[in-house]
């Protein structure tokens, strides 16, 4: 069975060295993509899918104005065991891979590419695992909908990098997803 998903991210960055740059409210996103379940007995299932999802983190909340956004853009593919408890519930986890597409500093988010500075993507590690743990519920017809919280497991920052002024912040993300698909 092939489906469809897209919904909302809400992210921030974990681990010591990033707290004084966190407003707590994080970046509000989207993630958008294709995915497969594969059922391999009535209660178990496999679900590889790929996603678009724009994580990262609000660098200042200013009052009466725009936030500030570090946005981070990544291909994320998840591969999850899924667990059926009772017909339709399910809960998910797994591993997943993520590779960085955009890098920016947003002064303007709420205005469509007015206020974007981009980054050297160099600082970044290229590739980011983490381990995602969930539920969904299908309904009858295909339609269904997930809650998802995706936990970083690898540092955002390269501490190679010579300019890098998070050299040894060991960031990590820390993505809560909500959204709703279809599967055919």
């Amino acid at each position: 069975m092939f489906g469809v998903k897209g919904g909302a991210n809400f992210s921030t960055f974990s681990g010591d060295g990033v707290n004084a740059f966190n407003d707590p409210n994080g970046r509000t996103s989207f993630n958008l993509g294709l995915l497969a379940e594969i059922p391999l007995t009535d209660k178990f299932s496999v679900q590889p899918e790929v996603l678009y999802s724009g994580q990262g983190y609000d660098i200042a909340d200013r009052n009466n104005a725009n936030d500030i956004e570090y946005q981070l853009d990544y291909i994320n593919i998840p591969v999850l065991a899924k667990f059926y408890v009772i017909d339709g519930l399910a809960l998910e986890a797994g591993p997943q891979v993520g590779f960085l597409v955009n890098s920016e500093i947003d002064y303007n988010p709420s205005n469509t590419n007015s206020g974007d500075v981009s980054l050297s993507e160099d600082q970044f590690n290229k590739v980011d695992f983490s381990a995602a743990l969930g539920a969904s519920y299908k309904f009858r017809g295909g339609f269904f909908v997930n809650g998802r919280y995706n936990i970083g497991l690898t540092d955002i920052y390269d501490d190679s990098f010579s300019n890098n002024v998070f050299s040894g912040a060991d960031a990590k993300h820390s993505v809560v997803q909500a959204g709703v698909g279809f599967i055919f």
